[in-house]
């Protein structure tokens, strides 16, 4: 039976992935460290939702309460455990925060990542998946956003990581025949979204009659992503690394390619609740790019990834959770 690592592993997407592997019969092992980046009780919360979907499907799921910067840590893991492949998803996220700490994303994004690569080349885990992010794009003129384009001029700190990410993982590639795809992914929403991301934010706001920061003129636009398609997508790029008969390194895209300015984005959140926004108008934030815009063909071709979730369903499902979940516990 097939075990994968995934780091990060309680945050939103790790919640999700690890789930859905549980699911498809895959046992799932896994590290988080519970920062406060956010409240703690929301990853407590979807530990303990995996949890039960381990229960229930009868599949074998430890979590690690730890960091990836944690050599011994991570050692002692893959020593213990018997690792087939691993989903590199721990990080430290966020354009603007890294620009203020930019040593602290250095640190957890790049040595943690170090750390992790380090393991797998001495315990001979040769299937890897490290999860970058569209950010290293920056402000490209061409649209949509290709694998082949360059992304040489990252504008924050974060982004910079991302990149140097995938750099650090070619090298492993290269000198020790490890498989790897790296993974872009197009601003991911959905329930257990972070509360500081713009979906789940602007849900708050509108429901509570709050003010909606709004920066620049509205016109900035993103191409969002519905998590059962990145989760899909992952899962698809994990099961391509994990094969034996040919040496891969790849990078992907996976995004919604239909992206949505900021004014259109807030009116669908504001329709779907039934209550009018309260828009406030700020100066663009340093590190922010104009668009994201995904041209996800070589996933498509390569790993038959195809998102499925449109905007205005993705929203509505996401509003539906939140409402339940979230609003009706608070209010």
């Amino acid at each position: 039976m097939t075990t994968i690592f995934i780091t990060g592993g309680a945050g939103f997407i790790g919640s999700h992935l690890t789930q859905e592997l549980l699911k498809q019969g895959t046992q799932v092992i896994s590290i988080d460290n519970f920062n406060d980046y956010y409240d703690q009780n929301l990853k407590e919360k979807n530990y303990e939702l995996v949890k039960q979907t381990a229960k229930e499907v009868n599949t074998f799921y430890k979590l690690y309460r730890g960091d990836i910067r944690d050599k011994e840590l991570i050692e002692k893991i893959f020593a213990e455990n018997k690792i087939d492949g691993v989903v590199s998803l721990a990080a430290n996220a966020g354009v603007r925060p890294s620009i203020e700490n930019p040593s602290f994303y250095v640190d957890v994004n790049l040595m943690g990542l170090t750390n992790l690569l380090e393991a797998c080349r001495f315990h001979d885990v040769k299937s890897f998946v490290f999860i970058s992010s569209s950010s290293v794009y920056g402000n490209n003129k061409k649209v949509p956003f290709s694998e082949k384009d360059a992304v040489d001029n990252p504008i924050s700190p974060y982004a910079a990581t991302k990149k140097a990410g995938e750099l650090l993982c070619y090298t492993y590639h290269s000198l020790f025949t490890m498989n790897i795809a790296c993974l872009r992914y197009f601003t991911v929403y959905g329930p257990r979204q972070r509360p500081d991301l713009a979906i789940n934010k602007f849900t708050r706001l509108i429901l509570e009659g709050q003010p909606i920061p709004m920066y620049g003129d509205g016109g900035t636009s993103r191409d969002y992503t519905y998590i059962s398609d990145i989760v899909t997508g992952t899962i698809q790029a994990l099961n391509y690394v994990i094969q034996k008969d040919k040496l891969i390194y790849d990078i992907f895209n996976l995004g919604g390619s239909h992206p949505i300015i900021l004014r259109e984005l807030i009116n669908i959140i504001a329709q779907t609740i039934k209550k009018e926004p309260i828009i406030q108008q700020l100066p663009m934030q340093p590190g922010d790019v104009n668009t994201t815009y995904s041209d996800f063909s070589h996933a498509k071709k390569i790993l038959n990834y195809q998102p499925k979730i449109e905007i205005k369903e993705g929203i509505a499902k996401f509003v539906g959770w939140y409402i339940q979940e979230v609003f009706s516990h608070v209010n």
